[in-house]
């Protein structure tokens, strides 16, 4: 089935309260950390089997469950949130890829670096929730180089290896809802 073609057509606003963004790295080589971001925008305009995505992310609402590790990813070491308060995507094509999966490739910027990535979303359904909203959901994940993006503070472990992966993993849960 063509998920471009079965989206329903118009503008979609993503639905914080139940939409997650979030990440997970390789803590200690042995165990992953996971967080989310909790304040975002999102848009997603539908029309004629063509689709585009802009998000932006705030980059202090960062959530690992940690006061002490959130403060440490907000510092000038990681994300540097007070000079690069925002991360942004901005997608440049979204294609069908296969049984209900679409490829949304695009721009992602954080700290004022821009690369290209391809994020593989499970075109989760369409519904008209209890209120008359509709909203469609999506999931999916992609992964980063960290580096690439100027994140690049590490230690090293006695046992050899790194505190934190270079490599990232990025998860997405969105419902999206029809702007009236």
């Amino acid at each position: 089935m063509s998920v471009l073609s079965t989206l329903p057509a118009g503008s979609f606003t993503i639905d914080g309260s139940h939409s997650r963004i979030g990440f997970s790295a390789r803590h200690a080589m042995v165990t992953k950390v996971r967080g989310s971001f909790n304040e975002y925008t999102g848009t997603a305009t539908v029309a004629d089997g063509v689709a585009s995505v802009n998000v932006e992310i705030n980059v202090a609402s960062i959530d690992t469950r940690s006061a002490d590790r959130d403060g440490h990813l907000q510092s000038p070491d990681f994300f540097d949130a007070a000079t690069f308060p925002k991360i942004t995507f901005a997608s440049t094509s979204i294609k069908d890829a296969g049984a209900d999966q679409i490829v949304v490739d695009g721009n992602l910027t954080i700290k004022d670096v821009t690369k290209a990535i391809s994020i593989t979303f499970d075109y989760t359904g369409t519904a008209t929730d209890p209120f008359g909203n509709v909203r469609f959901g999506l999931e999916g994940e992609a992964e980063i180089n960290r580096k690439d993006y100027g994140l690049v503070w590490n230690a090293a472990l006695e046992t050899g290896g790194i505190l934190v992966s270079e490599n990232i993993k990025l998860e997405f849960e969105i419902s999206a809802i029809a702007n009236k």
